[in-house]
């Protein structure tokens, strides 16, 4: 047999002939030959990074299958995924690739046989006494080695030593404190957390990654913000350095990512992220994703990440209640030292809109103005601070209010709205309450369904499909419905 570097040389040059300049260029020139060996058929092409061998894979594999076939014959290929490369690694996999270029790396590898009539029989002798396997089958283990620190980017006062639980967020703490003291297991992966601005999403799984830091301190967990993530994307385009940032991301052991709902309409970021999910969630690492909505309702998102959004467990985070907010209060008023009667306690976690960010605005405001002016703190005092803090409403809106405005509006009946006919007088303003309920209530469709006859999520959504495009096409409709918003006393 000839040398093995000569046979993938002459694989290049067919590659050469056969593909696009600027698309060889961009992939096949990043793969390169590491070994060959005989006795067990087995080729080994090292990658930049796993996004590299897929993208080959789905695009190329009957170039890639002739070029193989023809030179090395029927073989067992491998792709080595060399992600960071150290002179000092150690590695605990001793059948890792040995490189030519300074020392072993991070990866994986993707392994297969290629099917082909030709080539040498000795290679199909040996190939015959091994399990075959169709190309290109899911990445095998994980080669582990010393990796350089990040920066995790954590807000280390997020903890769960001062993050305090009540129904609105007992799931989602249960499930979340698991996975920071066991991140090595599978359950619960990915965990996706969704609920309306304000309930204490960003604090819960700020505390989960502080918690995995604090037992399992090598873990390389990383918070980013989905618009962060997505800048990132971006600058590594421009500079030529996507390799690079998709290899970096999957290294990490714990991945938080904040407000997803960010990449709607963005498909090549959503495809990036797409790569970099696939490999963690193989490769049995954690995947922590926040959204303001749940996945089903995260409309220009890629199916295939919705589908793998929702594989794991899907957890809503409702607005804390009155009682939650006091509990909060009291919890902050106790750690900054300060005296607030009970009723002023009381007034503030009444009057912040169930919003955890509007409830530390005040208390911080309360405590500048006290402090600046030398004042006590009553409740003529705060009363002025929530004016000037909060918006205020005297009563919160619900979709009992929709249902009642919109069946004097269209001439209806609620017996009617939630019945089973479908005549189109009916429908109609079954739709425009939905819709209503999902903009101004932030209800998730399962519960608007449900308060509107038990319907299905998928009727709800298609509903609020119907009514937007109405709405953007529509003028007259549009006005109508800005009529009705301010029949219920909503301003915008």
């Amino acid at each position: 047999m000839q040398n093995p570097r000569a046979l993938w040389a002459s694989c290049q040059k067919y590659f050469q002939q056969n593909i696009e300049a600027n698309e060889y260029q961009t992939w096949f020139s990043q793969v390169e030959f590491e070994t060959y060996t005989p006795a067990t058929c087995t080729l080994i092409l090292s990658v930049p990074s796993d996004y590299v061998a897929q993208y080959i894979e789905k695009n190329y594999i009957d170039h890639l299958r002739t070029a193989i076939s023809n030179t090395f014959g029927r073989i067992r290929l491998k792709w080595h995924t060399i992600i960071v490369k150290k002179e000092d690694s150690v590695t605990t996999n001793t059948s890792a690739p040995q490189t030519k270029r300074g020392g072993k790396g991070f990866g994986y590898t993707y392994e297969g046989a290629v099917d082909t009539e030709s080539g040498d029989g000795q290679a199909k002798a040996a190939l015959a006494t091994n399990n075959q396997q169709e190309l290109i089958q899911a990445p095998g283990s994980v080669i582990t080695t010393h990796l350089p620190e990040i920066d995790s980017q954590l807000n280390l006062h997020q903890t769960f030593s001062n993050y305090v639980e009540g129904a609105s967020n007992k799931l989602c703490r249960s499930v979340g404190l698991s996975i920071a003291e066991h991140p090595q297991g599978t359950q619960f992966n990915p965990l996706f957390i969704y609920g309306p601005s304000g309930c204490g999403k960003t604090h819960l799984v700020n505390a989960i990654g502080v918690r995995c830091k604090e037992m399992y301190p090598n873990k390389r967990v990383l918070y980013v913000s989905a618009r962060i993530f997505q800048v990132q994307y971006v600058n590594a385009n421009m500079q030529s350095k996507i390799n690079d940032f998709i290899g970096f991301y999957q290294t990490i052991d714990m991945l938080i990512v904040d407000d997803v709902q960010e990449w709607l309409n963005s498909p090549k970021t959503q495809e990036t992220f797409f790569h970099i999910f696939n490999h963690l969630f193989r490769t049995a690492k954690r995947i922590i994703l926040v959204s303001d909505r749940p996945p089903v309702q995260l409309q220009g998102m890629m199916d295939r990440l919705i589908t793998r959004f929702s594989c794991g467990v899907v957890a809503e985070m409702e607005k804390p209640n009155v009682q939650l907010c006091v509990d909060i209060l009291k919890r902050k008023i106790q750690r900054d030292g300060l005296h607030i009667p009970e009723p002023v306690i009381q007034y503030i976690a009444e009057n912040a809109n169930g919003s955890v960010r509007e409830i530390q605005g005040i208390i911080n405001s309360v405590m500048a103005y006290s402090i600046t002016y030398n004042c006590n703190i009553d409740m003529k005092f705060v009363e002025r601070i929530v004016m000037r803090a909060v918006k205020i409403d005297n009563q919160a809106l619900t979709i009992d209010d929709i249902i009642r405005v919109i069946c004097t509006h269209y001439d209806v009946t609620e017996q009617q709205i939630k019945g089973r006919t479908r005549k189109r007088e009916i429908v109609f303003p079954r739709q425009v309450i939905m819709y209503l309920a999902d903009k101004h209530i932030r209800m998730p469709a399962a519960r608007i369904g449900r308060c509107i006859g038990n319907r299905d999520h998928s009727t709800v959504i298609h509903s609020l499909n119907l009514i937007t495009e109405k709405i953007k096409k529509d003028k007259d409709f549009s006005n109508e419905i800005l009529a009705i918003e301010q029949e219920l006393g909503i301003k915008e």
